[in-house]
């Protein structure tokens, strides 16, 4: 038994940058499912929602950028204004909620952790944010 473990010191000591490198290409592969904070959804499954399930369309984007257009019967509260303004979603905590961003910067990482973390259950981000419900033609409201 003792010459089986020996074989087995020997092969992790002769091999140890291939083990190393195995172990690191592993990880690198799985980051991106582990790392994934919530749900994301694309433009036709968020029409989905919103059509089926009466979700909330929180716009967690700044003022300047929602004023300049968004989402028919989206609620906006700013990402760094949503702690302080939570009780404003408390009736939505059984339904779906739809988190938009801007494309190409995702801020709805910390906002979803944050709903999920006082009990909202469904919460998705849009994948592409605005940006992608825009370049799919979806309606938007400027004002």
């Amino acid at each position: 038994m003792s010459s089986f473990f020996q074989n087995n010191i020997t092969f992790f000591q002769n091999n140890i940058t291939l083990i190393v490198a195995a172990v690191a290409s592993g990880i690198l592969l799985l980051w991106p499912l582990v790392s994934r904070r919530g749900k994301e959804v694309d433009t036709m499954a968020a029409v989905q929602l919103i059509n089926y399930k009466d979700a909330l369309v929180l716009d967690v984007r700044e003022g300047s950028e929602y004023e300049s257009g968004h989402i028919s019967n989206s609620k906006h509260i700013p990402a760094d204004k949503l702690e302080q303004r939570l009780q404003e979603l408390d009736k939505f905590k059984d339904k779906p909620v739809i988190l938009i961003h801007r494309g190409g910067a995702n801020t709805t990482g910390k906002a979803g952790s944050l709903l999920r973390s006082q009990g909202f259950q469904h919460v998705y981000n849009l994948a592409g944010g605005f940006d992608a419900w825009q370049q799919a033609n979806l309606p938007v409201i400027k004002k």
